[in-house]
């Protein structure tokens, strides 16, 4: 607000005064934090000027309508894949964030649902096309989600560029850690601009991936570009 104000500190109106003042506070609201429920009151700015557009003071920390604090947003996923149903989440909030904590109704969770699913297919469709990526890491991840009786298995892509720099390329769910799972999961890459070889590909010695790699590289590359390694990975290493 301060920043603001100073910015706009020489604009005048027509009669001298301060175009830009402070105005109170906009009506106060509770967020969900990990503590529970905080009151806030967000500073609010007149604009005297004559302009058509109006400046607004916007707040990088409290967005307007934020009700939920970043690690709320977090949890709630995380809640929901543990095999939390849409009706109890108001009682699983209260376990872990107090009993005053504000619950969710299941229409809210409905919402969000749809909301992860959006962004979840809006990832995958992004272009990969303008990354440089030096190697890439693979390998098949199992969990079981929710309430599932047998665990799934989620193929991760992973790659780094020449400065070090790692991102998720893609991820998938597939049948175990099979050729055609891993077949289907690069040939998507590829269509979205993944085309250049890596320098490097690191696995585990499942025979499916290495496979599909074959067959999806073409000869884009010689086979000696491609290296099969079976390296133990240290989480703690940064590698």
């Amino acid at each position: 607000m301060a920043a603001l104000l100073a910015s706009y500190a020489d604009d005048k109106t027509e009669d001298g005064r301060s175009r830009l003042v402070r105005h109170g506070y906009l009506p106060e609201r509770e967020v969900m934090t990990g503590i529970g429920p905080v009151p806030v009151k967000m500073p609010h700015v007149q604009d005297r000027g004559a302009g058509a557009e109006k400046v607004r003071f916007t707040s990088a920390i409290l967005p307007p309508y934020l009700r939920k604090a970043k690690s709320i947003e977090e949890l709630l996923p995380w809640l929901y894949l543990k095999g939390i149903s849409s009706g109890d989440f108001q009682e699983a909030l209260a376990a872990l964030l107090g009993p005053n904590a504000a619950g969710l109704s299941p229409t809210t969770i409905s919402r969000l649902k749809t909301v992860w699913w959006d962004e979840y297919e809006h990832w995958q469709r992004r272009d990969l096309g303008a990354r440089r990526i030096v190697y890439i890491w693979a390998d098949g991840v199992y969990f079981q989600p929710r309430m599932a009786e047998e665990k799934q298995c989620v193929l991760v892509v992973i790659g780094a560029d020449e400065w070090g720099r790692k991102e998720v390329l893609g991820l998938t769910d597939g049948y175990r850690e099979s050729t055609q799972s891993w077949r289907e999961l690069l040939l998507d890459l590829k269509r979205r601009g993944f085309t250049r070889a890596s320098e490097l590909a690191i696995g585990d010695g499942v025979l499916g991936f290495w496979a599909a790699l074959r067959e999806v590289s073409g000869n884009t590359r010689s086979s000696s570009a491609w290296v099969k390694s079976d390296w133990a990975m240290d989480p703690g290493s940064g590698v």
